[in-house]
């Protein structure tokens, strides 16, 4: 019997692996052997940062709102639990956009709730 070398579906799969290892360096996007555990490599890191992504932009945010309010000097703790208290339902992203585009709404924002 004759020894399978898988052909059609092995050859398809190894160029799937070697399209998405395009924009490497030498054997890594030759080789499929090399090819593969780059694109593992690569997978792995997109799945985690995609996780990542969402944490640093909320840093981002808490750091913006924090830096707007501390210039009417309050605390972002004490605005963000006046905000609750007010009952005003504005997410962190709402807000650092406002305090980073429109300074004016926001300064209003924060005397309404400080006040």
């Amino acid at each position: 019997m004759p020894r399978a070398k898988g052909g059609y579906k092995t050859r398809k799969y190894h160029k799937k692996v070697l399209d998405m290892a395009k924009g490497q360096y030498g054997a890594r996007k030759r080789v499929y052997k090399v090819a593969a555990q780059v694109v593992d490599k690569g997978l792995l890191a997109a799945y985690k940062d995609r996780k990542l992504k969402k944490r640093e932009f909320r840093a981002l945010w808490i750091a913006r709102i924090n830096a707007a309010v501390r210039s009417f000097g309050v605390s972002y703790s004490l605005f963000m639990n006046n905000l609750k208290k007010a009952n005003i339902t504005l997410n962190r992203k709402a807000l650092a956009d406002l305090a980073y585009n429109d300074p004016k709404a926001f300064s209003e924002l924060v005397n309404q709730v400080k006040g």
